[in-house]
């Protein structure tokens, strides 16, 4: 269904990005914890959100999946990070995903859906390819076993959320869309201050 969407991300994460991002482990759990909760409750909103009157099964049975995924790995981050002797701090801010939702056509009915569906599958993504990174980079098994578990359930989201959008419109139109958001996604990070954040620069 999906095969004529290129899944590929606009750009790749610098080499870089991951040596410098483990120093602080416990600022990247912390950082990732709320990420998780974000993901959950970003699934559990758009159930609401079929245009029609009668939600079909086909939407919210996936987004279901993604919001039970997402809170188990919220658990699982918390659980790690209290064991490592760090907590999760109230407050959290992160200009990538502000200004990736920033992009979302509001107020422009299925356009706006099919644009945060968007943009979550573009989340999901790399946040799929930046845990490969950190499992490629780190030299702590504990961890890396853990961000190499995400990896493959953060890569069904990508490819569920983009399900969902082909439910909203045709496919040209969604690939038309896709692939400039794509890009955009791709200038955003680019411009991200470094630091031991999931959608951090370097």
């Amino acid at each position: 269904m999906i095969s004529s969407l290129d899944p590929t991300l606009a750009s790749a994460t610098s080499p870089r990005w991951a040596p410098q991002a483990l120093r602080d482990p416990l600022a990247l759990l912390s950082d990732h914890a709320h990420l998780e909760r974000k993901a959950a409750g970003n699934a559990l909103e758009l159930m609401n959100r079929w245009p029609e009157a009668k939600v079909p099964a086909a939407w919210t049975h996936p987004l279901a999946r993604i919001a039970r995924d997402e809170t188990s790995h919220l658990h699982s981050v918390l659980r790690l990070l209290e064991k490592r002797g760090g907590k999760s701090d109230r407050i959290h801010h992160n200009d990538y995903a502000k200004r990736l939702h920033g992009l979302v056509r509001r107020g422009q009915a299925r356009k706006e859906l099919l644009d945060r569906l968007l943009v979550s599958a573009l989340i999901e993504a790399r946040s799929c390819e930046r845990f490969g990174k950190l499992v490629e980079a780190c030299g702590d098994a504990e961890l890396r076993g853990f961000y190499g578990g995400l990896m493959k359930s953060e890569k069904g989201h990508h490819a569920a959320f983009l399900k969902l959008a082909l439910l909203l419109e045709d496919e040209a139109t969604v690939a038309e869309r896709w692939e400039s958001l794509k890009g955009k996604e791709a200038e955003i990070l680019a411009s991200q201050e470094p630091g031991p954040r999931v959608h951090g620069g370097c």
